[in-house]
């Protein structure tokens, strides 16, 4: 009989989604030797049951918060992860998220799972109390996406936890879970990741050229300006190298950057949205991005050395401190620093080559696959 699985995620930052979709994707395939999808899994998102003004407040604040006032989103990072469980200020949060997720609960008794994987602390807060309650029968899993542990994701009842480094495992053993419930798996990231895509086969494919050395760069960042700026600073530096810039869903910055693309003759691929970031990776030997833990848990899958620029106080920069204190990263902190990390890393191509070799040895492209297997061997010795 088919397991079904519930992934309960947050549109708040598209990391959570992301991971959650890549268990999804897992579930889905039918090479796991049972001849047959491995599971029946929904991916629901928590923000489509809720109240347009927790809607505004859980997505909408945040992303403003992070973009326009990153240090106060670092301070209330540091409050909630210090307060004090049952403070004020927590438990009023916690009553102003049951009241407003009761459609959430009604569409989970509809799909009745065999288990749920929370990508976000949201659902896993959530349904802690549910299970507390008894109004809730199967058991519910963790999945962190960040390379350090807040508080926030910390709940009674769960049946286990994903965490991405033992560093994260050893905390969450510190804020008091089992250790037979831990289960260090990376976080997860698409199939297409552990496929490891050719590289000139995916350079041709764009148009670029193989043998050149590329910098792919992935968003802009407070302190480095725009994408256009960013990406013409860096076509001035001396070198023979070609670029990639991603403008996602900015038609603007994608037009400009096909503009600048026009001066540059060759060494300027602007990308809009894609849905082949894998192959786009594989292009590259160099990465600038904002340390996400989904982006670059895919980066490390692929041996991809990175410049990481302007993490978000709180959960960035902790992942911007593993990746460098791992030797996998260099960190640029204004326009200047990143042309002089560039150029340091363009003249000395061993190093280079060196965070790379870490990179490959850290990586978990299969961490969705693992985390899904988990699921599912402890789901049938349950049953």
């Amino acid at each position: 009989m088919t397991q079904k699985i519930l992934l309960l995620s947050v549109s708040a930052g598209a990391g959570h989604m992301r991971a959650a979709q890549a268990i999804e994707a897992y579930a889905a395939r039918d090479d796991h030797g049972g001849g047959g999808p491995a599971a029946q899994a929904l991916h629901l998102d928590v923000m489509d049951f809720v109240t347009p003004a927790f809607r505004k407040l859980y997505t909408d604040v945040y992303i403003k918060l992070v973009n326009k006032a990153p240090a106060l989103w670092g301070y209330l990072y540091h409050a909630t992860h210090d307060a004090p469980r049952d403070s004020s200020m927590q438990r009023l949060r916690r009553a102003v998220e049951r009241l407003n997720t009761r459609a959430l609960m009604a569409q989970i008794a509809a799909f009745q799972p065999d288990a749920i994987i929370c990508t976000h602390f949201l659902p896993a807060e959530l349904l802690s109390r549910a299970l507390r309650q008894q109004q809730l029968a199967c058991p519910v899993w963790v999945q962190v996406t960040d390379f350090d542990l807040h508080r926030m994701w910390v709940h009674e009842q769960m049946q286990g936890y994903f965490a991405a480094t033992d560093e994260v495992a050893f905390r969450m053993r510190h804020e008091g879970i089992p250790a037979e419930r831990i289960h260090v798996t990376g976080i997860p990231i698409m199939p297409a990741f552990a496929q490891a895509p050719g590289r000139v086969q995916s350079a041709q494919a764009f148009g670029l050229d193989p043998q050149r050395t590329t910098i792919l760069l992935m968003g802009g960042g407070a302190g480095l300006g725009s994408l256009e700026t960013v990406a013409a600073r860096l076509l001035a530096l001396p070198g023979d190298f070609q670029l990639i810039v991603l403008a996602g869903k900015n038609a603007a910055a994608l037009a400009a950057l096909q503009a600048l693309a026009g001066q540059y003759p060759g060494r300027l691929l602007a990308q809009g949205f894609t849905s082949e970031v894998e192959r786009l990776m594989a292009c590259a030997d160099l990465v600038i991005t904002k340390p996400g833990g989904l982006t670059t848990s895919e980066c490390l899958a692929l041996g991809l050395p990175m410049i990481v620029n302007s993490p978000i106080p709180g959960q960035e920069e902790r992942n911007a401190d593993y990746l460098l204190e791992q030797g996998v990263a260099l960190k640029a902190f204004d326009a200047v620093t990143l042309e002089y990390r560039v150029r340091l890393l363009l003249d000395h191509p061993e190093q280079l080559q060196s965070m790379r070799a870490k990179a490959l040895a850290l990586g978990r492209p299969r961490a969705a696959l693992d985390v899904l297997a988990q699921v599912l061997r402890a789901d049938a010795v349950l049953q």
